[in-house]
């Protein structure tokens, strides 16, 4: 495993991060994994030095928060070898004050994810999507005051407008109060939007990248087939995803295909190769519901892609709508 900076700050993270969303409470979505199921898999990361971990309070209603803390605190020897990330945003609850990003969420929110993930601090605290009920006044000085109060180490923001993070990190600096070290944002190889404004504004402001979706929710590595028939659990019932991406992205993925065949390696390998050779890129968020998964995430850290491979990629590309930035208050 490598390891660098998130973005300009002096967080060093894994050059991959676990995404803990596939664990959690199967009734939810069918795709989750059971604790049990999920021990294999986050103990394979731990041994090949995997210490960048993300969830959110929202995911399987806050079960995913409760078996990250479970099996990190069974692999980690200490609670400074790891960094754990997790989010604020989306309902976790019925009250009218259970969602958003108000003072009043964000602080009680910290604390219930603390209680599951049963730590004292989150490395990373980020929001998961913009609230434009709130003002952002209002948001950044809470997450300021999570910082202050020991509960995050840092903070972070998840997809939104290129406008609205500059607007939030003004905010910021003119009130004195934490910046956003990183953004999660959608981004992968047949998603490629974000390098428009959103990536140009990370790297002049010194912030860290970490994509979610980085394999097109499986379909880079075929889990679907041109026809739209699945080949996987998830593939079959990720409605998400279906709505995603469209029938000229499979272009992409044959390019995907066709430079994996040659190397002789997976193509998720291939797509993750070339994200992490992307500029401002510092930790892709992978999935993994096998350990295999998790192998060929690790091993694609290694892997050195040509121009000539990286143009090849990119070649197919199709200009898409947004996708990602959708919030309760749209």
């Amino acid at each position: 495993m490598r390891y660098t900076g998130l973005g300009s700050s002096g967080l060093q993270v894994s050059r991959i991060c676990l995404g803990m969303m596939t664990y959690g409470d199967p009734r939810t979505w069918e795709w989750m994994l059971r604790e049990d199921a999920a021990e294999p898999i986050v103990r394979r990361a731990v041994e090949a030095g995997v210490t960048f971990f993300d969830t959110a309070d929202m995911y399987s209603e806050g079960a995913s928060e409760e078996i990250t803390g479970r099996l990190l605190g069974r692999f980690f020897a200490h609670r400074d070898d790891y960094v754990l990330a997790t989010k604020v945003y989306f309902p976790t609850g019925p009250g009218p004050n259970d969602r958003g990003l108000s003072r009043k969420h964000v602080l009680a929110a910290i604390d219930a994810s603390l209680t599951r993930l049963g730590t004292d601090y989150v490395d990373l605290y980020q929001v998961h999507r913009w609230d434009g009920r709130t003002p952002v006044e209002e948001t950044m000085e809470a997450l300021h005051d999570v910082v202050r109060a020991g509960k995050a180490r840092y903070i972070g923001a998840s997809s939104m407008f290129a406008w609205q993070f500059a607007k939030a990190q003004h905010t910021a600096r003119t009130g004195g109060w934490t910046r956003f070290a990183s953004m999660q944002n959608h981004y992968n190889l047949i998603y490629r939007e974000e390098e428009r404004e959103m990536i140009p504004l990370c790297l002049d402001e010194g912030v860290g990248v970490i994509p979610w979706s980085p394999l097109a929710r499986g379909l880079l590595t075929g889990s679907r087939d041109r026809d739209g028939v699945p080949r996987t659990v998830r593939s079959g019932s990720d409605m998400l995803a279906a709505g995603m991406y469209e029938d000229a992205d499979f272009d992409v993925v044959d390019a995907v295909r066709e430079v994996a065949e040659e190397r002789g390696l997976p193509p998720a390998q291939i797509a993750l190769a070339w994200l992490l050779g992307r500029r401002g890129v510092s930790a892709p968020i992978v999935g993994a519901s096998k350990v295999g998964h998790l192998d060929a995430a690790v091993a694609a850290v290694e892997v050195s892609l040509s121009s000539e491979e990286s143009a090849r990629l990119e070649a197919p590309y199709r200009p898409h709508r947004v996708i990602g930035h959708g919030t309760e208050d749209g």
